[in-house]
């Protein structure tokens, strides 16, 4: 079994901890995210990081309760670095001092000067001058701790960037990994090197682990293994199958929410190409009949993923034996299925695939990429030579058309919708786009419009275009396509689609909205 040296990210509760992780990812370190109040001395002995990374977080340190890390974090003998927060639960925890806004907050863009030289975090930062960084805070450390020193400064932050070498102990006021601060991953490579981290942590070398885990969790039962035909699901089944070959069967569960053509693909994709396997369920009646009125997303949401559970339950008694149902989730799901702060947590949406399963199913989960981002997916499934056209996919939802076609679902907005997304995506490809855009697609709206066709008046249903740019979904913002592609898009979706007579194009970036439209 190969060691693999883990760089251990607590969290106190930013909204961009996870880019820490896939800043760290990116440099081939293996890094793990938990929140503060999972991490005692305990876990700290048993998880031996050989970093960790305090993380920003919206809390006070003098609140109520604030969240603190746990006094060994201080002598473990690592080195240790503060972001934002992460720098502030430092200083007060180490015998600085730290105070209220009173005119110091910082939110944005801001320019971090050198007040030091020589500090091996900061190789190759100021060589053209001032960095730009990006700023998030209230409070400001007003005093460093004993044994710190100032090393940057900017207009309102003092000690932006303040250091201990002599225990390798770093603390930034603010945020290197997101996008704004453009030279944070020097400092986080700088991070890694300086605390002995060999870069091992490869597609390769996950490959090998995962199936000697998936062996040793599965021994000589068998595998069902729910096939949406996504990126996520279709990896972890080639995975699981390198692994364990027939012990594994597929479902693919066809809902009747399915692009044009998909099932189809799917289906040869695995059987011919693969040879694996398979059980095409054509279970769309079956959802469709359940889903007819059903307007609230939420509801629709939890009666699919139900109902997937129900399938899938009636599929691994027909596969006889079957012990194990493996699914494609993903690091992103498990790290925001928990509540840094202990308590309830906001849910912007439900995920069919995640929180486990009824106990009633008897099931066990093999969740081979649950450790993986989803540029790590991709990765993995070139590994695994799934053909690029594929693993370059969108992203698709589990519950696929359901949550493009707000309000009402009937069968014949789904196959208005089919045939106008279809359009749009070929659009897309023929002008060259298709790699640029992070996930395109078409909502049919829950309106008709009047319109003129010809010599006659129509009333049909109006449609939006939806085609975003990403890194890794948390954020995204609209494509920017020119107005002759969006003319020539609309013009061929209302002459090509029988039922649409408008559309729309859709410039909302997350935040605020989401993504998909439900």
């Amino acid at each position: 079994m190969i060691h693999h040296d883990r760089l251990l990210i607590i969290d106190f509760g930013s909204q961009v901890t996870q880019l820490i992780a896939r800043r760290l990812r990116e440099l081939n370190v293996y890094c793990e995210i938990h929140p503060f109040n999972k991490v005692d001395d305990a876990f700290l002995a048993a998880f031996a990081p050989k970093a960790v990374i305090l993380s920003g977080g919206p809390s006070s340190v003098f609140a109520e309760g604030a969240p603190m890390p746990p006094a060994a974090v201080f002598t473990l003998g690592v080195p240790l670095l503060g972001i934002c927060y992460g720098q502030q639960v430092m200083m007060h925890c180490l015998g600085g001092k730290v105070e209220r806004g009173h005119g110091t907050a910082e939110f944005g863009r801001a320019y971090v000067t050198p007040a030091a030289g020589g500090l091996d975090l900061l190789e190759g930062w100021f060589d053209a001058g001032p960095e730009q960084v990006w700023m998030s805070h209230g409070d400001h450390v007003s005093a460093i701790a004993p044994g710190f020193s100032v090393y940057g400064t900017s207009p309102n932050a003092p000690f932006a960037i303040t250091a201990d070498p002599a225990r390798r102990f770093y603390a930034v006021q603010f945020h290197p990994e997101v996008h704004h601060t453009p030279r944070g991953a020097q400092l986080y490579a700088n991070f890694v090197r300086l605390a002995g981290f060999a870069g091992d942590w490869t597609m390769g070398a996950y490959r090998e682990e995962a199936i000697r885990k998936i062996r040793a969790q599965v021994g000589d039962a068998k595998v069902i293994c729910g096939l949406s035909g996504g990126v996520d699901s279709s990896v972890a089944a080639v995975l699981i199958h390198e692994a364990i070959g027939d012990q594994l069967t597929c479902v693919f569960v066809d809902h009747g929410l399915l692009r044009e053509g998909e099932a189809a693909q799917v289906v040869t994709m695995f059987r011919d190409h693969y040879n694996m396997p398979l059980i095409h369920a054509d279970e769309s009646a079956l959802f469709l009949d359940a889903l007819d009125g059903v307007s609230d997303p939420e509801v629709k949401r939890k009666t699919i993923g139900r109902l997937f559970i129900d399938v899938f339950q009636k599929h691994a008694t027909a596969v006889g034996g079957a012990k194990f149902l493996a699914q494609g989730t993903l690091y992103p799901d498990v790290i925001e299925s928990v509540s840094f702060s202990g308590g309830p947590s906001v849910t912007i949406k439900s995920h069919h695939n995640v929180g486990g399963l009824p106990e009633k199913m008897g099931l066990q989960l093999v969740e081979p990429l649950r450790e993986l981002f989803k540029d790590e997916v991709r990765a993995l499934g070139r590994e695994l030579g799934l053909p690029a056209s594929f693993i370059g996919r969108h992203p698709f939802p589990g519950p696929g058309l359901a949550i493009r076609c707000p309000g009402e679902i009937t069968r014949e907005k789904l196959a208005i919708l089919r045939k106008a997304d279809a359009v749009f995506i070929d659009q897309i490809r023929k002008h060259g786009l298709y790699d640029e855009i992070w996930q395109a697609f078409v909502a049919i709206l829950p309106v008709r419009t009047v319109g003129v066709m010809g010599d006659g008046r129509t009333y049909d249903f109006a449609c939006a275009l939806r085609a975003v740019t990403s890194v890794d979904g948390m954020t995204a913002d609209y494509y920017p396509f020119t107005h002759d592609f969006l003319g020539e898009t609309a013009t061929r979706i209302i002459n090509e689609v029988p039922g649409i007579n408008r559309c729309t194009y859709d410039i909302t970036s997350k935040p605020p909205g989401t993504i998909e439209w439900e």
